[in-house]
């Protein structure tokens, strides 16, 4: 099943997490690439942050297979957002830069939004979607529309949103070079492209949809996610036929970052299921 006719401009010799710049008939998408054989593994991630939040899934990924991380429009080095861009236009945005890079299949894991426009990329292009990994995040969220008013009160200063925030949003120990990055990081969103990404993810309800999906798909949560807890999780694998439930231990929201190497061993121990059906 090889699904990567052509990575563009791409090179066995890239280092992980090459930056470049995908053009889509949809417009500019900030990527990050690493590896460019084998069966492909998608990247996509939350509204408070953007493509490098995958450095550390690049570098392991990219060792084996293509791993590419985008950032949606308006966040990171894509074009601006326009006004009214949904959850859909962000799943429309990531398809269209797999046919720009020439990938007809891949796996698709997201995080926390990620995972919502996962969930939007397999609603619109089931046939592109070779499994899904959806991690710290769910398909309605109780709590969403009042997450979403305080997400919007807060879009003008970012960095003290992050600042703010930080404690919540990662378990209790996190290291502090983690702290900084996910502060910096936030800090340096466009406040419009956080608002159009807020009402993405937070006013999102679709069960309907995470009903309809049929392929293999693995559900991953932060022991310690007080975000989108556990229990958001569960319901969600419930949902899904094809799903199963990995928790992390030790691990708050952004579980990719905070626990890297137990993330990226459940994911590989997936998609290696996966690949052997």
């Amino acid at each position: 099943m090889f699904t990567l006719r052509r990575l563009a401009k791409s090179s066995e010799n890239d280092n992980p997490g090459t930056m470049t710049a995908t053009v889509t008939s949809l417009g500019s998408l900030g990527t990050a690439r690493a590896g460019s054989t084998g069966t492909p593994i998608l990247f996509l991630h939350g509204v408070g942050s953007d493509k490098s939040v995958w450095a550390p899934q690049l570098a392991h990924f990219g060792r084996a297979r293509c791993a590419v991380a985008f950032d949606y429009p308006g966040y990171g080095d894509s074009a601006p957002v326009a006004e009214g861009t949904s959850r859909d236009d962000y799943a429309a945005a990531i398809v269209a830069a797999m046919d720009a890079l020439e990938i007809e299949q891949a796996h698709i894991c997201g995080l926390s939004l990620g995972g919502i426009v996962a969930i939007a990329m397999h609603a619109l292009a089931p046939e592109r979607c070779l499994s899904l990994v959806l991690a710290d995040t769910f398909a309605v969220h109780p709590d969403g529309p009042r997450i979403y008013e305080r997400s919007l009160a807060a879009s003008a200063d970012l960095r003290a949103l992050a600042e703010a925030r930080v404690d919540f949003l990662l378990a209790p120990g996190a290291l502090d070079d983690v702290r900084r990055e996910v502060i910096e990081t936030m800090a340096r969103i466009d406040p419009r492209a956080y608002r159009v990404g807020a009402e993405a993810v937070w006013l999102a309800d679709q069960r309907d949809r995470a009903a309809a999906i049929d392929v293999p798909t693995l559900v991953i949560c932060g022991e310690e996610d007080k975000v989108t807890p556990p229990s958001l999780s569960e319901d969600l694998a419930s949902i899904i036929k094809q799903a199963r439930l990995d928790i992390v231990p030790g691990a708050g929201h952004i579980s990719n970052l905070e626990r890297p190497a137990e993330f990226n061993l459940h994911v590989e121990q997936f998609l290696a299921d996966v690949e052997r059906r």
